[in-house]
């Protein structure tokens, strides 16, 4: 057996028995050993120029290369966020939730875009974002953009710069967000539709019950048609079981026999409904095919707060009946360290130990590992979140041996490889962006 260090790899080796969930392994790949009781299965996974090059039973592959023995430690493929608010991270320390509810998050992230959002503000706190997710080993995210009046024209640029200037790195994807109340205003919805087109983005949009729903949402479904556009759009982050948009967008998908793709996020009031209206609800989402994130950390945040209220409810959206319905979920950050979320750091790591302590995703384990992996890419279009000969050997290697473990400490000491190769994990300083906090002009 030949040591080395993963930061200065051979071009060819082989991290020998590892274990890695089953659920993440390749259709192209047969799973070469037994699974175990947490859905887990002991790997040899050869790893040649950057790709995996082969993947055997464990203690197989013997054949002269490179060898690091890692004693059934845990692998990951590179997560893939598929929900995300890159331009308005990191701005709690001047845009701070004064009482930590929906309505606060609204009003205080309004207030700080308007203020401060120029091209400058954005650009430096979306960077600092990326560096913090590309050190926790995130390959993949997709973010929503506030476009609203003149932000579109500024946001949009800046999302354009960071996507190139992260290329090979972190793939990204970005979506407009705007209230459903502006898609029937052609001054507002117009322009944003040739931005979105420009720039390859996904058509989205903030749904709720409004007189301008219902033509909302057809409108967006009929542009999106028109020009070949995906939706994914904010549903019912609501604690109000009348709210109840997410069965109108199955209806109207329906109805249209939509063939584009559509993510809702959120979807909060759905567990607040009684059992058979979401079980109604749930059905239409199946048959449209409609795909389902949930926020986890965001929404226990902010749902159910009332001062000096202990919440009664965890926020999140119908995950379990979901996934019996074959529904795609997924989870993802959302939110980091702004308004709507005041912690988080873009780690899909600990937003899946989260989700799984909040929504009981676990005994068993099953397929639950897919959620921030190959659910998310596949919706995506992107080669992320398996584990496969051909595939980047984009990977988490972890201390802990199996999910337990990996779910009962933060696994900060995880080692990121991008294409075979350890990189640097230090996430960056909160103090790079103080200038911006204690300027409103944010230059």
């Amino acid at each position: 057996m030949q040591e080395f260090d993963l930061a200065a790899p051979p071009s060819a080796y082989v991290l020998g028995r590892v274990r890695a969930p089953a659920c993440l392994v390749s259709d192209e790949a047969a799973l070469p050993a037994p699974v175990d009781a947490e859905g887990l299965v002991e790997l040899d996974i050869a790893v040649e120029a950057g790709r995996v090059a082969r993947l055997a039973p464990a203690g197989t592959l013997l054949d002269g290369a490179a060898r690091l023995e890692l004693a059934g430690r845990l692998v990951l493929p590179g997560p893939v966020d598929v929900h995300t608010h890159l331009d308005k991270g990191f701005i709690w320390k001047r845009a701070p939730n004064p009482d930590g509810t929906f309505a606060g998050a609204l009003a205080a992230a309004d207030a700080d875009r308007r203020a401060n959002w120029n091209a400058q503000d954005v650009r430096r706190r979306m960077d600092f974002a990326l560096r913090c997710a590309y050190a926790h080993g995130t390959v993949a995210i997709r973010t929503h953009l506030d476009s609203i009046g003149p932000q579109t024209a500024i946001s949009w640029p800046v999302f354009a710069e960071m996507r190139e200037r992260w290329a090979g790195r972190i793939a990204l994807q970005a979506v407009c967000l705007t209230p459903i109340d502006l898609v029937l205003d052609d001054a507002e919805f117009l322009p944003l539709v040739d931005t979105v087109r420009a720039h390859g983005g996904v058509l989205g949009a903030v749904t709720y019950m409004s007189a301008a729903l219902p033509a909302g949402l057809e409108r967006l479904f009929e542009t999106a048609e028109r020009y070949g556009l995906d939706l994914d759009l904010h549903v019912d982050e609501s604690a109000d079981p009348g709210a109840r948009s997410l069965a109108l967008i199955a209806e109207v998908a329906l109805r249209r026999s939509f063939q584009g793709q559509v993510l809702v996020g959120h979807c909060c009031s759905l567990a607040r409904q009684e059992t058979a209206e979401a079980d109604r609800t749930l059905d239409r989402v199946a048959e449209a095919g409609i795909a389902v994130v949930s926020l986890p950390t965001c929404n226990l945040y902010l749902q159910d707060r009332h001062p000096s209220h202990t919440p009664r409810w965890r926020g999140i959206t119908l995950l379990h009946e979901m996934k019996a319905r074959s529904i795609p979920v997924m989870v993802a950050s959302d939110n980091a360290r702004d308004p709507f979320y005041a912690y988080g750091d873009l780690d899909l790591v600990e937003v899946y130990r989260e989700a799984s302590r909040i929504a009981h995703l676990d005994h068993p384990h099953g397929d639950w590992p897919s959620i921030i992996a190959r659910a998310p890419a596949m919706h995506m279009g992107i080669e992320a979140g398996l584990l496969g000969p051909g595939r980047p050997a984009d990977l988490l290697l972890f201390r802990a041996r199996s999910l337990n473990e990996a779910l009962s400490r933060p696994q900060l000491d995880r080692r990121v490889l991008r294409e075979g190769r350890a990189i640097d994990t230090t996430r960056p300083d909160y103090a790079e962006l103080d200038d911006l906090m204690e300027r409103s002009d944010a230059i």
